[in-house]
């Protein structure tokens, strides 16, 4: 069998580099990094996993919790489209992932204890909130943490979102350059940053564009399809009613287009509908749904890139990161008749 000391001797190395190009430290020079990782490919040389932890004191593991508001787990399209985008970053550095399926907490489990358990490198977070209680914890115990969609700092951790409050003026703006001045939102979780930040890019764009803002067109459809439904049917039943609907995600405009169609109206007939995500099933539904679309791959791929660089105490790559959006034009926006 192939050992670490067959590798350095046919590459003409130290063992010590060896193990250096193995764990990927930066200090190797190229074109030697190079050369050992050709010896080791036609040698069929495979570093053993235990002995690369005890030696470098890591597990090259990533735990991932992500809290489910509707019990989809991996079928959730969010949630598929950042874990591939993760999956580049880690995969590339030797990392694997793991997902932890525990959701409720108690006094005698939280995230450290999962984290300690498994003996992660680091840990990413999607679909928490501020008020989670376990989070001191977390960002007390030095576990390099990334946050995906709140705006948490600690000495060992950093966040990564979208310019949702951008987004959301945009979806406005949209909607008054078609001649819509009476403009309503279906919500979603209103404790989630994400729903308040486009929730006051909402209040934003109706007071640049000098529109009143009405509070009985702001209506709560919790992120679910069945929740824009149901708000969707509110706004039919108002005499005073929007002529556009800005929906905060694609699933609840989803669900306030069925809700139209059983009424017997039409989008965009009576009512442009634009929702937020730009999820894959947003341009095959009838009408296909404008919406502003986030980059969710990406969002995956820099949550990956800034966990590594505070896993590798990168000091300089602490910085949290911004991404934006950009509006998809589709079929379910017309001008105003």
């Amino acid at each position: 069998m192939v050992t670490i000391k067959d590798i350095a001797r046919i590459a003409g190395v130290s063992t010590a580099t060896v193990s250096r190009v193995i764990n990927n430290y930066p200090q190797v020079n190229e074109k030697t990094k190079k050369k050992v990782l050709e010896v080791m490919k036609e040698n069929n040389y495979r570093p053993n996993s235990v002995a690369r932890s005890l030696s470098t004191s890591r597990s090259y593991t990533i735990g991932i919790f992500f809290t489910d508001h509707f019990d989809t787990g991996l079928r959730h399209p969010f949630f598929r489209e950042v874990i591939y985008g993760l999956e580049k970053i880690f995969g590339q550095k030797g990392y694997d992932i793991l997902y932890f399926t525990k959701r409720n907490w108690d006094d005698k489990c939280s995230y450290v204890d999962k984290c300690r358990d498994r003996h992660v490198d680091g840990v990413v977070l999607m679909g928490v909130s501020r008020e989670d209680t376990n989070l001191p914890q977390l960002l007390d115990s030095g576990i390099p943490t990334v946050f995906i969609d709140v705006d948490i700092i600690g000495k060992r951790a950093s966040y990564v979102t979208l310019n949702n409050t951008d987004g959301a003026k945009m979806a406005v703006n949209y909607l008054y350059s078609l001649g819509h001045t009476k403009i309503g939102m279906i919500m979603g979780i209103s404790s989630t940053k994400i729903a308040h930040d486009r929730f006051l890019g909402y209040q934003m764009a109706l007071k640049d564009l000098s529109l009143s803002y009405n509070p009985d067109w702001v209506l709560n459809g919790l992120f679910s399809e069945e929740g824009g439904y149901r708000a969707m049917n509110k706004f039919l039943k108002m005499i005073d009613r929007p002529t556009a609907i800005f929906c905060q995600s694609d699933t609840m405009a989803i669900g306030a287009m069925k809700a139209i169609k059983e009424a017997k109206m039409n989008v965009p007939g009576d009512f442009s509908i634009i929702g937020f995500d730009d999820i894959e099933i947003s341009k095959y539904v009838k009408p296909a749904l404008t919406t502003i679309r986030q980059d969710k791959v990406k969002l995956g791929r820099a949550a990956g890139k800034l966990l590594l660089n505070i896993i590798n105490n990168d000091l300089d790559g602490y910085k949290p990161v911004i991404l934006p959006v950009k509006l998809i034009k589709r079929k379910s926006c017309a001008k105003l008749r």
